[in-house]
């Protein structure tokens, strides 16, 4: 038997009827289309000030070798490339792959589960929100 994990919620613009399903696992909000992930967000070589504004270099830094893993963002993260070159293509096919490198800025989002392959040596800034 599933554990359930979840429920959700949907109100309609009127608040007087609901519909709510278990949420078992991360595969069964794929499956609703109105609970649709988002797409992997890319601004590429933004400006200083957009950086700034973000508090970017005082983030946290990561870094890896020339590699290929699966990953999965149990929340969201924003990151600045310091240096790289990385593709991430989405479990979900309904999703584009996301290609990005040095001093592009990245946003995934939470619940997305992808496979990194990094082409160049990566360094990046980057926040769990």
């Amino acid at each position: 038997m599933a554990k359930v994990l979840t429920s959700i919620v949907l109100l309609s613009s009127s608040a007087q009827a609901f519909l709510a399903w278990p949420i078992t696992s991360r595969n069964d909000i794929n499956s609703h289309s109105s609970l649709k992930m988002s797409e992997i967000e890319v601004v590429s070589q933004p400006d200083k000030d957009f950086l700034e504004k973000k508090g970017v270099f005082n983030w946290g830094t990561w870094g890896c070798g020339v590699s290929k893993f699966p990953w999965t963002y149990d929340q969201s993260e924003s990151c600045y490339l310091l240096a790289g070159k990385v593709t991430v293509t989405p479990d979900d096919k309904s999703l584009k792959p996301a290609e990005f490198g040095k001093e592009d800025f990245v946003t995934f989002p939470a619940g997305m589960s992808c496979t990194w392959d990094v082409s160049e040596t990566v360094e990046k800034h980057f926040m769990f929100f």
